[in-house]
């Protein structure tokens, strides 16, 4: 018997089943395929616009994204490189009112003790007041973040937020200034250069001064020493290079700290320097001398002048410390410091001419330096016979120590008038073009007369061994009230050197200084700022590339023979 056969035709049910499988995969696939295509796409959409805005776009991003590398703040250095300012992140302290949950008053009293500025009700109503949010505290050090942190209060906020820091403290405070709690210059090269620095595709690249941090550490202990024994209120000084106008130093006390520029008086954040003006007495002479050389009213040194003890001129009498009540000789008259000797050469000069020196110097108008603070000079509006005799001797005229060290700058650098400038000269800050005030003869002829003032004159203390310093003292009395006080007085000295290759120029001055044993009692320039300028000079003369040499000396034939010393 035959097997009966299998039955292999599928059933109608399966057969449906198996086709709607086959078209439920094949949608699934064809929907897949979409998503991809989609995805593929935004993927494109995506790299096109990128490429776009690479190619055609602005480049803020790139900015942006290179700017996160760089501080907020750029920094600012020392003609060596040394940071001078630079931007930190600092810890700040504040409050959210609406979030406190803690108790307000035991909170005001915990917040007293800790951050004691303020007392327990001032802390109790800015807990309880509407706004949102308050700071308490701005430049926190961790002690007192740590101390805050753990009172554990939510609605207390600690943050961090870049804050400037100046590492050297109080060196050149009055040149680099200081910003306030925003960040923003307010003072000094902060001030100055606050575009710069806040300019994201510039603050990378610091500001460099032209101040050299080891110079201004030399000039500023120096006077700093001298304020304090002579007794004196205040104090300036600039140290600059006569050629290219860089100020290499320059200070004012008291000090300031720009850490805490806020704790600092009045007092000290004046910048005396470049702010300030006094009138800076027998430092004017040179000039004087150097206008009436220019004009061909001074010949030589040894040109006389009838020098008596006293000089009347209209109602007002002229006198010196120490009357000749003879004729004497040009350099004479700069050897003692004559004011009727220059009085003479003033009025022979005149007003007119007088003034117009004065203005082609700059002396008549505030400097164009780059820092804020730039003093307004003062000079006679009326530029009378006696104006012209006194300010011939720098009394009616008050100027900036600045100004005094950018005319010395300009008598012996081959008379030519050059703007001072903080910025280091170089390939991006040339020095400025020169201006001609006096002839290369003139300068040329100056340096023996000034290095005579220190050989043989009221300068002598100013001599530092080997470095041929040559300069003038200038003792002023200071106006009290409209009247000229005997007891008060400004002193400074004007110096530069090596005298037989003028480079260098250092003029400092003291606000009422008082006499001491050691001076005899005497408190003019010649018995304290002179010394200053000795030791100044000393300490910086080696860092500048100045070469001590007894041998080396302008030519003081021109001068020493017509001192009455050397007369038979």
């Amino acid at each position: 018997m035959n097997a009966p056969m299998p039955n292999l035709v599928a059933k109608p049910e399966r057969l449906r089943l198996v086709g709607q499988k086959r078209k439920l995969l094949a949608m699934m696939h064809q929907r897949l395929m979409l998503v991809l295509i989609l995805f593929a796409g935004a993927i494109l959409l995506v790299a096109g616009r990128i490429g776009w805005l690479a190619a055609f776009g602005d480049s803020s991003s790139e900015r942006a994204g290179v700017g996160a590398f760089v501080p907020a703040r750029g920094d600012i250095i020392d003609r060596e490189g040394e940071a001078l300012a630079r931007t930190i992140d600092a810890w700040s302290i504040a409050v959210q009112p609406p979030k406190v949950i803690g108790n307000k008053l035991d909170l005001a009293r915990k917040l007293a003790e800790i951050m004691p500025d303020r007392d327990e009700g001032q802390y109790y109503e800015l807990l309880s007041s509407d706004r949102n949010f308050i700071y308490l505290s701005r430049r926190a050090s961790p002690r007192l973040v740590e101390r805050v942190n753990a009172l554990g209060e939510p609605g207390i906020q600690l943050m961090r937020e870049p804050d400037r820091l100046y590492p050297q403290t109080a060196l050149a405070a009055h040149v680099i200034g200081y910003t306030d709690v925003d960040g923003n210059g307010v003072a000094g090269a902060e001030r100055a250069f606050d575009e710069w620095l806040t300019d994201p595709s510039r603050r990378a690249e610091p500001v460099q001064l032209s101040i050299s941090s080891r110079i201004q550490q030399a000039l500023k202990a120096e006077l700093a020493h001298a304020m304090e024994k002579y007794s004196a209120i205040g104090a300036a000084g600039v140290i600059m290079d006569i050629h290219t106008g860089e100020i290499l130093a320059m200070t004012s006390l008291p000090q300031l700290n720009p850490n805490v520029a806020g704790e600092g008086s009045a007092d000290a954040r004046f910048n005396r320097a470049s702010l300030g003006v006094y009138e800076l007495g027998s430092t004017f002479k040179p000039f004087t001398v150097a206008m009436a050389m220019d004009e061909g009213i001074v010949k030589s040194f040894s040109q006389m002048y009838p020098c008596p003890k006293k000089l009347t001129i209209g109602k007002r009498t002229i006198g010196d410390t120490h009357p000749f009540g003879r004729a004497c000789s040009v350099a004479e008259i700069m050897q003692e410091s004559s004011n009727v000797g220059t009085a003479q050469i003033a009025l022979q000069l005149g007003a007119k001419r007088q003034e117009e020196y004065l203005r082609k110097m700059g002396f008549l108008d505030r400097l164009g330096h780059e820092l804020p603070e730039r003093g307004r000079t003062l000079y006679p509006r009326d530029w009378s016979e006696i104006a012209t005799a006194t300010v011939g001797y720098g009394h009616g005229i008050a100027v900036t120590p600045l100004h005094l060290a950018t005319g010395y700058a300009t008598l012996l650098n081959g008379g030519l008038y050059r703007k001072p400038t903080i910025l280091k000269v170089g390939p991006g800050h040339p020095a400025a073009k020169g201006e001609r005030v006096f002839s290369e003869d003139t300068s040329y002829k100056m340096r023996a007369l000034l290095r005579m003032v220190v050989t043989h004159g009221t300068g002598r203390k100013a001599e530092a061994k080997g470095y041929r310093v040559g300069g003038k003292t200038g003792t002023a009395e200071k106006l009290v009230n409209g009247r000229y006080s005997r007891q008060l007085v400004v002193n400074s000295f004007a110096g530069v050197f090596p005298m037989d290759e003028p480079r260098y120029v250092a003029v400092v001055m003291l606000d009422e200084p008082k006499g001491t044993k050691e001076t005899f009692g005497f408190r003019t320039a010649g018995w304290n700022v002179a010394p200053v300028v000795s030791g100044t000079i000393s300490r910086i003369a080696p860092m500048l590339g100045v070469r001590p040499d007894e041998s080396r000396e302008p030519e003081l034939d021109s001068v020493l023979p017509y001192l009455y010393e050397n007369k038979d």
